[in-house]
């Protein structure tokens, strides 16, 4: 696996934004799925020791995402995301809130636009992080979102790594991936 991946993590107060850049060493159809199939989401989005649990996801535009981050000792950590626009394999955008159980969102949300580009083999994920106020960003930094994010970033490098593996060992082509 390349060591020389790409990951850039930039706070921008100015725009209220949170730019994300990380390259994966995986083809562009199996990160795509990581980010859009419900079974393979639930299996990196939550830094360790937490889990991804999803209620339901119903990935279009319009559909949304209920999920849960779950510590070890059962806390649940409730967010929604609605689906705003899909390019398949090359964007999504998504309007994302943390909420209750029962899906009512308790803070102001944020934005989020997710970018996708390969080139030989490694595939380029962008993600611009806009929040309605600066307020807002400076919480989501304050909860600890940029270690989160890194450590989730881990996790799913990593998978892609383990996925990449098999699905080259049973002999699927890229394109049947996704």
């Amino acid at each position: 696996m390349k060591n020389n991946l790409l990951f850039d993590f930039i706070v921008d107060k100015t725009t209220k934004t949170v730019i994300v850049s990380r390259e994966f060493a995986a083809e562009l159809p199996l990160v795509w799925d990581a980010y859009t199939k419900q079974e393979i989401l639930d299996q990196w989005w939550a830094p360790k020791p937490w889990e991804s649990r999803t209620k339901f996801m119903d990935f279009r535009v319009g559909g949304r995402r209920f999920y849960a981050m779950v510590s070890p000792d059962g806390q649940e950590r409730w967010a929604i995301q609605k689906y705003t626009s899909i390019s398949p394999k090359t964007n999504f955008k998504l309007f994302n809130a943390f909420a209750d159980k029962d899906e009512n969102p308790e803070l102001p949300g944020s934005d989020w636009d997710f970018n996708f580009s390969e080139q030989n083999g490694t595939t380029k994920v962008s993600i611009t992080i806009y929040n309605e106020s600066l307020a807002r960003l400076e919480k989501m930094i304050e909860l600890g979102f940029r270690e989160g994010y890194m450590m989730t970033m881990k996790n799913l490098e990593d998978l892609l790594a383990k996925l990449s593996k098999q699905s080259h060992s049973i002999g699927l082509p890229p394109q049947a991936w996704g």
